[in-house]
């Protein structure tokens, strides 16, 4: 019998447009960048073929999208789209933070002063550990409220836009840096006070004002990206 069924070939496509993925969502291939399925077949040692699936599969999940005379392209966010999905998030963080309250350690708790202390501001640029930090307080949280499809859909929201540019818009802004350290702060003073309701609102003032800063973000960009 032949083991090499649709099934394997479906893994393939499934390993590939995971790899494509990755290299976008850290930035390593940007916004508006072209895709090329011969360069993306040599790079990660795979036929055109289960490429070309992979990036059908990416295109239905709106991370990229075909343009006339260019083909398949990162697709850059509309700004609305950035933040009807942020709103979303607010609303999961929060309570996910609520959830964290009834839950959380004296463990959980200095972990997560730990990691917000790697975000304190300071003279030099925010670096890869620090935007790893950011990702790992929200991520602490999410483990701590016990909810594991909770922790996932919040994934998901996080996936649909590459992890990089909320990255660049901190990098790029000391202000915000300023208040995204102090946003965690209040945070975790709710979570210390017990006070679940308040924990919530922090939570989702700080998603809310995140999606702000990435949707101007897009909108800055939008216009001076190549589109073909």
């Amino acid at each position: 019998m032949d083991t090499s069924s649709p099934a394997s070939g479906s893994a393939l496509v499934d390993e590939t447009a995971a790899a494509i993925r990755a290299r976008i969502m850290s930035g390593e291939i940007p916004i508006g960048a072209q895709l090329r399925q011969a360069e993306l077949a040599k790079t990660l040692g795979v036929s055109r073929t289960p490429v070309r699936e992979a990036l059908r599969q990416l295109q239905t999940g709106g991370l990229i999208e075909v343009v006339p005379n260019r083909g398949a392209v990162v697709r850059v966010p509309a700004p609305w789209e950035v933040r009807e999905a942020y709103e979303v998030r607010a609303e999961l963080e929060g309570l996910s933070c609520v959830r964290a309250v009834r839950r959380i350690t004296r463990d959980g708790f200095e972990e997560l002063r730990a990691t917000n202390e790697l975000l304190r501001p300071g003279d030099a640029p925010p670096n890869a550990a620090s935007h790893a930090a950011n990702d790992r307080f929200h991520t602490l949280i999410h483990e701590i409220s016990g909810n594991d499809r909770l922790a996932r859909v919040i994934k998901e929201i996080n996936e649909a836009f590459p992890r990089n540019v909320s990255a660049l818009v901190l990098q790029e802004h000391p202000r915000h840096r300023d208040d995204n350290f102090a946003e965690h702060e209040r945070i975790l003073a709710a979570l210390q006070a017990e006070d679940s309701e308040l924990a919530r609102r922090e939570m989702q003032a700080h998603v809310i004002s995140a999606g702000e800063q990435l949707a101007r973000w897009y909108e800055r960009r939008s216009g001076t990206v190549f589109r073909g």
